[in-house]
């Protein structure tokens, strides 16, 4: 019989879609005013994938991934998801009587084996976590790579997406070894 308990610290990360350069650096400040400091950055990817942000964001958005310094608690990824919703209602430009995001902010996980992803959308392959957030387990690590699903994001599979994870990673076993 298994006997529980807590798993490791995990490193907390996101994966921001941003419509304006403009407002970039107030996110970062916000970010980092709910997660701690940033300790890595992708390159700012040019986001072609689809359409389904066009709309509100307009059409020439880009993808850039922060991690963040202090590991948290797994059990962290829903209340960060549902505060990363509130700092994209708080960078949101009124425009017609509506609110319109400039910044999508999706948090999630990367721990020594899995990223992970916090949603708000069901899905047969999603977990339940609490206060309307489902995880979903987006890449494996095995075999010294990060390795898809079917359902994996395209963006996730972006060749710089994979060396920020796997620089990223590496970072993280350094933050998980005790100090000497």
């Amino acid at each position: 019989m298994g006997i529980p308990k807590e798993p490791a610290p995990v490193k907390c990360f996101v994966a921001l879609l941003s419509s304006s350069g403009k407002n970039l650096a107030s996110v970062e400040r916000d970010l980092t005013a709910l997660l701690g400091p940033i300790d890595s950055r992708s390159p700012g990817l040019p986001w072609e994938v689809t359409d389904y942000y066009a709309e509100e964001m307009g059409r020439e958005l880009t993808r850039i991934f922060f991690s963040f310094l202090p590991l948290i608690s797994p059990e962290m990824l829903a209340p960060i998801k549902l505060k990363t919703q509130a700092l994209e209602n708080d960078h949101a430009r009124l425009e017609d009587v509506r609110k319109r995001r400039t910044v999508n902010i999706d948090p999630g996980y990367l721990d020594v084996g899995k990223i992970t992803l916090a949603s708000t959308k069901y899905a047969g392959h999603r977990l339940y976590l609490n206060s309307g957030i489902y995880g979903e387990v987006t890449l494996l690590y095995y075999r010294g790579a990060f390795h898809p699903f079917d359902y994996t994001y395209p963006d996730y599979l972006w060749p710089d997406t994979l060396s920020f994870f796997a620089a990223m990673r590496a970072l993280y076993l350094t933050q998980l070894k005790p100090a000497a």
